[in-house]
């Protein structure tokens, strides 16, 4: 039986989106705005951009915005460009259209801060209705035109003789719902309004409805802005404002300027440390208005030792312009920013040797995180930065002048372990257990080619100790086999030497690299036959052995080893060892733990014994 054509019987037919205003104001609350206190970022963007267009059409008027809060309203009134009739039904009541997409200010877009069309949602966190009354500039003999938005999805439009708004631009009124009193307070009103327009270019006042003057919100413009009689007098100004924006005493202050996009602001340098990699928010105001106070992409990850407040004209907002979006212009602005970070290091290495030492004291580890991937940085701080050596705690500059050969280690527990030695030997040992430090230790040889940097490895460093005479050999022969025996279950070994400090009873020299060749060998033993077993057996070598040197110079020693009480010869070499692996500070395994309480006790009741 032939298909019957039905596409004449169902035609198809064009239908519009039904909107769940409520579900959508939930939505933004939830997931698009972080807080029900952008209501008035909103609506002063909205007067911000409304004056903007404005001075388009009347570019020498003196326009402002005027706040009013009492606790009963909320109203911001601006001198903008306002709307005629035929705008409001297209602009406020059609969501996700915006008056600055309309074909006739379409080359004026870059001047505006919003971009979206769907900021006036927002007032719907706070009040069940919006009232706009609004009269346009751009047609003089226009009404005045109210518009009521309710938070149901309906409206109402009221043409109103020209008397109900004499001059044009708009007013926006909320009466707030009961359970948004703590952003809709005349003081919390206040503090939002300066906390996202303190930077804006109009003029904004606020009126608290007590009968006094109207505050100002933006009294004087951004520090950077203005000027001053002095160099000094614009630096303290700068640093002031940090401490005013951040909560701290800068330790120095970055001035920021990128004519290409408008950028202009401050980077304050951090006068305490901060683990590496954590990066801080930086403040990011656009066109004046607060986007962002935790604006990390605006620097690149190393720059973690400052915090920035910058005003920009040309960085796009995300759709809840709380945050950047990413683009080409806002990687070009980062890279920008991390050169002037770069110049201003250059800067105090070059005239400020006081200030880069603060800095470096403070913020070494920042810098090393830099300097392992910017080879002018290395070049130009490698030898200032400061590391701990077998001298104690110096720079790079200072240790090669003794030391034209530099070892370094590979780990803390390693330079723990031979510092002390290394140093009585006259060995240059670096710490580069630290991070970036060892491979920044390897580089130095790029800014002093006099200077050669190697590995430390325990065969290096027991080459500088000095082999006892064989009498003294024979005669400890006894001992050290009893000792290696005891010790034999840590896969350690034992020997006689002699060096100095001759305080120092015993050297641990054993490896991380060891200790884990050691412990796969052990487990590849356990698993033998297994598939498990097979996998380690094929990777296995041959598993290198601690070795504990005991020091024919140290007086404790010279006794122990003269021990002919087999049981005491052992607690006497495993205390030892405890001692050493105490010294090297690495983690203890719950063996030697066991390992140095027994021998302690066993020691003790050995004197106990002796003494009774």
């Amino acid at each position: 039986m032939p298909l019957r054509d039905t596409s004449a019987d169902h035609a198809a037919t064009d239908r519009t989106f039904q909107v769940d205003l409520r579900g959508l104001v939930d939505l933004l609350s939830h997931h698009l705005y972080s807080s029900p206190r952008v209501y008035l970022r909103e609506l002063l963007q909205n007067a911000v951009d409304a004056l903007t267009a404005r001075h388009a059409v009347e570019p020498h008027g003196n326009f402002g915005i005027r706040l009013y809060a009492d606790g009963k309203v909320v109203r911001v009134e601006d001198d903008g460009v306002g709307l005629t009739e035929a705008d409001v039904h297209t602009f406020l009541a059609t969501i996700g259209r915006s008056s600055k997409r309309a074909e006739r200010i379409a080359e004026q877009r870059a001047d505006f801060i919003g971009q979206f069309g769907i900021g006036l949602l927002s007032c719907f966190l706070v009040a069940d209705e919006i009232h706009v009354l609004s009269r346009s500039a751009r047609t003089p003999d226009a009404p005045a035109v109210e518009w009521r938005g309710r938070g149901d999805g309906s409206y109402t439009v009221r043409i109103l003789p020209a008397s109900a708004r004499p001059r044009p631009g708009t007013t926006v009124t909320l009466t707030p719902r009961s359970d948004a009193g703590e952003w809709t307070r005349p003081q919390q009103v206040h503090a939002l309004a300066r906390h996202f327009g303190s930077l804006l270019r109009h003029p904004v006042t606020i009126d608290d409805g007590s009968g006094g003057a109207a505050a100002p919100v933006n009294p004087e413009p951004a520090p950077w802005a203005r000027s001053f009689p002095t160099p000094g007098a614009r630096s303290r100004a700068l640093a002031a404002y940090g401490e005013e924006v951040f909560g701290f005493t800068p330790l120095d202050t970055i001035e920021l300027d990128l004519p290409a996009v408008g950028l202009k602001g401050i980077a304050c340098v951090l006068p305490e440390a901060v683990p590496a990699g954590r990066r801080h928010g930086h403040r990011v105001h656009v066109k004046g208005m607060l986007l962002s106070e935790q604006a990390e992409e605006i620097l690149p990850e190393w720059a973690f030792f400052v915090r920035c407040v910058v005003d920009a004209e040309s960085l796009r907002p995300t759709a809840s312009r709380e945050s950047l979006y990413e683009d080409a212009t806002l990687a070009a602005v980062r890279d920008a920013l991390a050169e002037r970070l770069r110049e201003w290091i250059a800067r105090a290495a070059a005239s400020d040797p006081d200030l880069l030492g603060r800095f470096l004291q403070t913020h070494h580890l920042a810098v090393k995180s830099l300097a392992v991937h910017d080879d002018e940085i290395l070049r130009m701080l490698l030898p200032w930065l400061p590391f701990e050596t077998t001298d104690g705690h110096t720079t790079l500059d200072e240790f090669a002048r003794t030391h034209r050969t530099v070892l370094v280690t590979s780990s803390v527990e390693e330079f723990r372990q031979v510092a002390a030695i290394a140093s009585a030997a006259g060995l240059g040992v670096v710490n580069g257990g630290y991070t970036y430090d060892r491979e920044l230790v390897h580089r130095m040889p790029e800014i002093r080619p006099e200077v050669s940097v190697a590995d430390l490895d325990p065969a290096t460093l027991t080459a500088h100790l000095d082999p006892v005479d064989r009498e003294t050999e024979l005669a400890a022969a006894p001992y050290l086999a009893q000792a290696r025996d005891a010790l034999a279950v840590f896969d350690c070994d034992v020997a006689l030497r002699t060096f100095q400090p001759a305080s120092a009873p015993a050297l641990l020299v054993d490896s991380r690299e060891a200790r884990h060749e050691r412990t796969r060998s052990r487990l590849a033993r356990e698993q033998e036959g297994g598939l498990w077993g097979d996998i380690l057996g094929a990777l296995r070598q041959e598993a290198p052995r601690a070795q504990l040197i005991l020091n024919q110079l140290n007086p404790l020693v010279r006794t122990a080893v003269a021990i002919d009480e087999p049981e005491l010869a052992r607690t006497s070499a495993e205390a030892l060892y405890g001692q050493a692996v105490m010294l090297s500070r690495r983690p203890l395994r719950p063996a030697e733990s066991s390992l140095i309480n027994r021998s302690f006790l066993d020691l003790l009741a050995h004197a106990l014994r002796k003494d009774s």
